[in-house]
């Protein structure tokens, strides 16, 4: 059973409407869905700030010594949500994260776009995440 989804921040929250992405997470999370952020930036900083409210755990390569794709890094962001990796779903832009998340036993979501993304984690967790057209 799916229960944690961990998000890239650069080409995934930094997209223009990434304002509906963290909604959708924000409503997984009050439904009980763990979430996390895994960057391979060097340290969170105002990133840090401006995002720990919609996340449970924020992971930063820098901090963590270790970074995408290497399995190593989805097995800490699956532990620090207290998962195992194959209970969470990964969003990435970047194919290359994607497959290596999904080597590390993740389920692995590659973003196009917002509305895509929106779309898939509405698939993988029906009644939790909805999509719509606004937007």
């Amino acid at each position: 059973m799916l229960r944690g989804i961990v998000v890239d921040y650069a080409g995934v929250l930094t997209e223009p409407d990434a304002g509906r992405l963290l909604a959708a997470l924000e409503t997984a999370r009050s439904a009980g869905v763990r979430t996390a952020l895994l960057s391979n930036a060097e340290g969170g900083g105002p990133v840090r700030r401006r995002l720990a409210s919609w996340f449970d755990a924020l992971v930063f390569s820098g901090e963590a010594g270790v970074a995408k794709p290497d399995a190593a890094a989805f097995r800490l962001v699956a532990a620090r949500l207290d998962l195992p990796t194959a209970s969470c779903v990964f969003v990435d832009d970047a194919a290359g994260n994607v497959a290596g998340a999904v080597a590390a036993g993740m389920v692995g979501v590659h973003h196009v776009s917002v509305r895509e993304t929106l779309a898939e984690l509405a698939a993988l967790f029906p009644g939790v995440v909805e999509t719509s057209d606004a937007g």
